[in-house]
């Protein structure tokens, strides 16, 4: 809900005057309201007795219409500042603005209407109390954010014998400027701007000129209309340091681009900066000179907050290096063209249960993409959008898929922290929709169903990728490390057990059956190697638990040997000599293990 006050308050800015002459009968006037913008319409000679019915019919948009009739001081610097106090006095002591502004409205106008009409129509009958001049006020409801098209039906009773009836010219009021700056790099050698709806006798005027010094010549301007079939151009064919172009429209016109690009004289390697100014209406642009501001002329791209829950994590795939998650993907955006009337289906919001009809009622264009590192088919349970009367829309879409996960790094495996992600990137370049974050709607689930890992945090960005035009990619990345119970408790445990075994060999003197013990050591050893390598991909760099059990099979192995060359010394009747050399061995034993185990890492690609 848009400022109680505001949008009255700009009844005084940015205001279309435009005189409405007597007529023999019905006038029906046409236009936009945009911006909370107000148009004025002066009624002069109204003469005392006449009846006034005015109706205002929304037919495009969100617009609520709203009408007001008041005095020529309406226009008047004294009159705004009256209804500035005015509103601040009643919002200030009243408990209920929806009651207060219907009060003010009363106290400064002679008659007004909100919803007097089919639907939110407003409708008003005025009889006019004094002979004078008068002034007709058409906006959107002040408590309301609305915007859109109108028509605007005038009678007077009864009717005139002299004048006819006299429609505005349609370019009043429809006057604007916009300013862009920008950089073309190598690696962005053009872009675009799409124009706002273009009517019959509306010229579009554009000037470019470089910035930052730069000798170079200004970008090129191709002006095209929605098929992209060029109608104007400039700095084509006579390079410049600036352009210009100017275009009339003949028709009503909608998805006018202008494409600005590199220059074909420009240095491929520099950066081309330059200075852009649009303009609706308004011949000034030509030389460069005109402010920005007044009506909409440039739209900008759309934005679209995007965030996801995860709900589970089905399975992480080490071999495969992919991972299945169950989440929710969510985008919300507003879209002018979206915009719709309550009283049109009786319903504060539309709700579409599939793409499919979303697209079938609203048009094409909406915010499309496609999930980059997806791999096979996305499961999908339902997919929904919930569209409001301003325009603003929400997808919603619950799936499950597979993931690949290529940035998986074991050297450190088990105590390896992996790098998940998600990557959706829009299917419409940047100039049609740029992603942001939806703070606080990202979000991952305490029970992921994964008993392997947990997520020691998360966090979303976003970039862009660039193909033959620049699109916006979202990410949602986050981090997960092991439970090592399985680890300690499975793997070193018994490894650890096996190594303590061995060494309390080293008490016996009977150096065959340490031979047999240590030998018998070293198959569970290579066993555990294999029940290992079964669960991680074939690597091409050793990991910390590879590490591990290569230090720990060498040294099994050594002991074996070790083992062997004291029952030899004791078949040759040097059980003296074995036994000296077994008091040293006894106590290098456990280091041959740390010694053999830094050496392996220390050693790793």
């Amino acid at each position: 809900m848009a400022d109680p006050g505001r949008a009255l308050a700009y009844l005084f800015m940015a205001l279309a005057l435009l005189t409405v002459p007597a007529s023999a009968g019905p006038q029906v006037l046409a236009g936009t309201i945009e911006n909370d913008a107000v148009a004025v319409y002066s009624l002069p000679g109204l003469e005392a007795g006449e009846t006034l019915t005015v109706a205002m019919n929304r037919t495009s948009g969100n617009l609520d219409p709203f009408l007001a009739i008041g005095g020529p001081e309406v226009l008047e610097e004294e009159f705004r500042e009256r209804y500035d106090r005015t509103v601040e006095t009643a919002l200030a002591h009243a408990t209920d603005p929806l009651v207060a502004i219907p009060a003010i409205a009363d106290d400064l106008f002679y008659a007004w209407d909100d919803d007097s009409g089919t639907g939110y129509a407003a409708a008003l009958t005025w009889t006019v109390p004094e002979s004078g001049d008068y002034v007709l006020l058409a906006a959107g409801t002040p408590m309301e954010d609305t915007s859109g098209d109108y028509e605007v039906t005038l009678d007077v009773t009864p009717p005139r014998r002299e004048g006819g009836v006299a429609v505005p010219d349609r370019l009043t009021g429809r006057v604007g400027v916009a300013e862009v700056t920008g950089t073309l790099t190598a690696n962005r050698t053009s872009t675009f701007f799409t124009l706002a709806d273009l009517f019959p006798g509306d010229t579009v005027y554009a000037y470019i000129e470089t910035t930052g010094g730069d000798l170079a010549p200004a970008p090129a301007l191709v002006l095209a209309d929605y098929g992209d079939k060029p109608v104007r151009s400039a700095n084509l064919l006579a390079p410049a340091k600036n352009a210009s172009l100017q275009y009339t429209a003949d028709s009503e016109t909608r998805g006018s681009r202008l494409t600005v690009s590199r220059n074909p004289a420009a240095d491929p390697a520099a950066e081309s900066s330059y200075r852009l100014l649009v303009g609706l209406n308004e011949p000034a642009v030509l030389a460069g000179t005109a402010g920005p501001g007044g009506r909409t002329v440039i739209l900008p791209p759309i934005v679209v907050k995007a965030a996801v829950e995860l709900d589970q994590i089905t399975d992480v795939d080490q071999k495969s290096e992919n991972y299945g998650v169950v989440a929710n993907l969510m985008f919300t955006w507003k879209d002018p063209a979206l915009a719709f009337s309550p009283d049109t289906c009786h319903c504060p919001y539309k709700i579409y249960r599939s793409v499919e009809d979303f697209v079938k009622a609203e048009g094409t264009r909406w915010p499309e993409f496609s999930i980059n590192n997806q791999q096979g088919n996305r499961w999908t349970q339902n997919r929904l959008v919930q569209v409001f009367p301003d325009g603003t829309a929400t997808y919603f879409e619950r799936f499950w898929v597979t993931l690949q996960a290529p940035e998986f790094d074991f050297r450190a495996f088990p105590f390896d922290t992996q790098h998940f992600f998600l990557r959706v990137d829009a299917l419409y370049p940047e100039e049609y929709f740029v992603y942001a974050d939806w703070e606080g709607r990202t979000v991952v689930g305490t029970q992921l169903g994964e008993e392997e890992w947990y997520i020691t945090r998360y966090w979303t960005n976003v970039t862009s990728t660039r193909i033959e035009n620049t699109f916006s990619r979202f990410s949602f990345d986050f981090e997960a490390q092991r439970h090592l119970t399985y680890y300690i408790f499975r793997i070193f445990a018994p490894v650890l057990i096996l190594i303590l075994l061995a060494w309390v060999t080293f008490l016996l003197r009977d150096y065959g059956k340490r031979a047999d013990v240590a030998s018998a050591n070293l198959l569970l050893f290579i066993a555990f190697n294999f029940t290992i390598a079964g669960d991680l991909p074939r690597l091409g760099y050793r990991t910390f638990l590879d590490s591990v059990m290569i230090t720990t099979f060498i040294v099994s192995g050594l002991v074996v040997i070790y083992n062997l060359y004291l029952k030899w010394l004791a078949t040759l009747e040097q059980k003296e000599t074995a036994e000296k050399i077994d008091r040293v061995m006894v106590w290098f034993y456990p280091f041959a293990y740390l010694i053999g185990l830094v050496v392996m890492i220390w050693i790793a690609p």
